[in-house]
């Protein structure tokens, strides 16, 4: 029985290069990820955070490199069908780039482009989790980016095909607007109309989270990268930069805002209150003396002690034949 949660999930993420090997300390110092053998395929690798698996590395195919495509990192998005989301999806002006393939022990995937030629993968996975939506830790992705020529025909096609929602959406000014979309309730990613002078073609930028994307971006250039935007704040205070790795394959890091707690401000000793004088009683007419008067105590006043709390901040925030590994 499929897993309800199962279509339009991303359930994975792979990444085709030209020398695998010589990425493997690029991501191990940006991502903090170690990198294993998949099991029945040694050729195939898998990123991993403390046992976690969170995405595969592979050699780029040599007809992809004849065909002029350079290194890419690509996602795949769970179905429960996958001959029948290829279906649905070529109907809504989607193209099939490579025919559903069976992998034994993880499922069956295709690689399919939106009607604005940007790939992604379809998985239908052999065996399935649990699909609880929560927030990424540190070596998880955390956001999806769709840089296209037209945003809301973008929108409509994976919408459609895969239940995602639009959430928010901003105004970028000349840019225009940045639509933010998720799904189950959680904002996962944003799709806006890419610069006519950015030299890329349409395509997803994914965002892998870190403890501290500035830390990040400052070792990109001595491990032979390139910084390509920031590091910059974004609304909500979260913190990015765009980059490029050794090899060509471009990939931006996110870290969530830093919550910045006040220190509680001491307060001022109590002072005492001072004493009322006593006022003076009447002499009585008799002439026996009259007793003195007994001053009674007098409670100090209590001072309340008052901490200051600052507020804190919210937090908001291709195509390839790559074999994905087994679902986590």
């Amino acid at each position: 029985m499929p897993n309800a949660t199962l279509n339009g999930r991303i359930i994975w993420h792979e990444l085709l290069t030209t020398d695998p090997d010589a990425a493997i300390p690029f991501y191990q110092a940006i991502a903090g990820w170690d990198v294993t053998p998949f099991p029945d395929n040694p050729s195939y690798r898998i990123w991993t955070t403390g046992g976690r698996q969170d995405a595969g590395l592979m050699q780029l195919p040599d007809d992809l490199k004849l065909m002029g495509i350079p290194p890419h990192w690509l996602f795949y998005v769970g179905v429960p069908d996958a001959d029948a989301a290829i279906a649905q999806a070529t109907s809504l002006g989607g193209q099939l780039r490579m025919p559903a393939q069976e992998v034994p022990n993880v499922g069956r995937f295709a690689v399919l482009a939106d009607p604005q030629g940007v790939v992604f993968c379809i998985l239908q996975p052999a065996m399935e989790g649990d699909g609880a939506e929560r927030p990424p830790k540190p070596g998880e992705f955390s956001w999806h980016e769709l840089l296209t020529t037209d945003w809301q025909a973008g929108f409509n096609f994976y919408h459609d095909l895969f239940g995602w929602e639009q959430m928010d959406s901003m105004d970028m000014g000349p840019m225009g607007t940045y639509l933010i979309w998720g799904r189950r309730g959680m904002q996962l990613g944003g799709m806006f109309n890419k610069p006519v002078e950015m030299p890329a073609p349409p395509h997803w930028m994914c965002y892998i989270m870190v403890p501290n994307a500035d830390a990040a971006a400052a070792k990109v250039a001595e491990l032979g990268g390139t910084v390509l935007n920031g590091p910059m704040e974004v609304p909500g205070g979260d913190r990015i930069a765009q980059l490029m790795d050794p090899q060509g394959a471009a990939i931006s890091v996110h870290s969530t805002a830093q919550v910045v707690r006040a220190e509680p401000i001491p307060a001022a000793a109590p002072e005492s209150a001072p004493r009322p004088k006593p006022t003076p009683r009447p002499k009585p007419k008799a002439r026996k003396p009259a007793k003195p008067a007994t001053r009674r105590p007098v409670k100090k006043a209590a001072v309340k002690k008052t901490i200051t709390r600052k507020p804190v901040k919210k937090t908001t925030a291709a195509r390839s034949r790559g074999r994905p590994a087994k679902k986590r």
